[in-house]
């Protein structure tokens, strides 16, 4: 793909795991489950509902071309979204929640890294049997397929700003599109209005305002100049990791407890821990010091660090 880095650096151990072949897919490979609220009766009607919800919304992510770069399959971006259902239908009218959970491959290793995992807990729409989705650029046709459309360019901004300095900003500028579009139909989510700081208006209003960059250029820095050097230099991939983490404590000091550096730590924190548990003692507290400033209310989790 010639707009980002996967060709040219990222994925060329990976290349040679795989057969050449010419036949291209989409951007994203997701998964999609449908299930009901804890406790939440579920009658075989309502199950057959959920099935078919689940199969329309595979297709439409896995089969609508998002971008205009190639992806080969390897390339894929991997995704989940489960969507739960806060109660019965009423009619063809459904409340629910997303999950929402993407990652990212690191250089010259088997595992991954997740680049966002968060809740988006105001998803209203309606859905008949016959309904298909189908996503148009200029137009709002309804909250579930702008909802689930809003996701993926996200995820595609949050991945290709991991490869290159502030290289998502084409879909987090569509993604703003599709949001203020969406708040023409008055569903919840999409307004400053919604009295939620954590909808989806100010996640990506936040993510596009300049007093963010820090956390853009986070993005870059963690990923592109600190965990796909950990497998060959890990000193030197700590130490970019701890200064691209000071960096997002003026936005932590600007705006306390934002939405944007949460999706950031939530993702992050486990990781983090892992990291630097093997660290020296001195870099261990300086990393503490920072991750707790950060994400204080994780501070506890952060403690275990030092004991590590």
């Amino acid at each position: 793909m010639l707009s980002k880095i996967y060709l040219s650096s990222v994925f060329v151990i990976l290349l040679l795991s795989f057969p050449l072949n010419f036949s291209f897919g989409q951007e994203i490979k997701a998964t999609v489950s449908v299930v009901p609220k804890p406790g939440m009766q579920v009658t075989t009607v309502d199950q057959e509902i959920f099935d078919n919800l689940k199969r329309v919304i595979e297709e439409f992510l896995n089969n609508t071309k998002w971008t205009t770069d190639t992806y080969e399959t390897h390339e894929k971006i991997n995704c989940s979204f489960q969507l739960t259902m806060n109660g019965p239908p009423s009619g063809s009218n459904f409340k629910a929640s997303l999950i929402i959970n993407a990652t990212r491959p690191i250089f010259n290793a088997s595992i991954s890294t997740t680049m966002i995992n968060f809740k988006d807990d105001n998803v209203d729409f309606s859905f008949n049997r016959d309904q298909i989705m189908q996503y148009s650029e200029n137009q709002f046709r309804d909250n579930l397929t702008s909802t689930f459309a809003f996701w993926v360019y996200m995820i595609l901004g949050y991945d290709y700003d991991s490869f290159s300095l502030e290289g998502g900003t084409k879909y987090f500028t569509i993604a703003q599109q599709i949001a203020t579009l969406a708040q023409t139909s008055g569903t919840a989510g999409w307004s400053q209005n919604d009295g939620s700081k954590r909808n989806r208006y100010f996640i990506i209003d936040n993510h596009l305002n300049g007093l963010y960059k820090p956390l853009r250029e986070a993005y870059y820095n963690y990923h592109r100049q600190g965990l796909d050097l950990m497998f060959s230099n890990m000193e030197k991939a700590r130490q970019n990791i701890v200064e691209s983490l000071k960096t997002l404590e003026a936005i932590q000091n600007a705006r306390f407890g934002n939405v944007n550096l949460q999706i950031f730590t939530l993702a992050k924190r486990d990781e983090f821990v892992d990291i630097f548990s093997r660290a020296e003692p001195g870099e261990k507290n300086d990393v503490v010091a920072v991750l707790k400033k950060i994400d204080p209310t994780n501070s506890d989790r952060y403690d275990a660090i030092l004991k590590m």
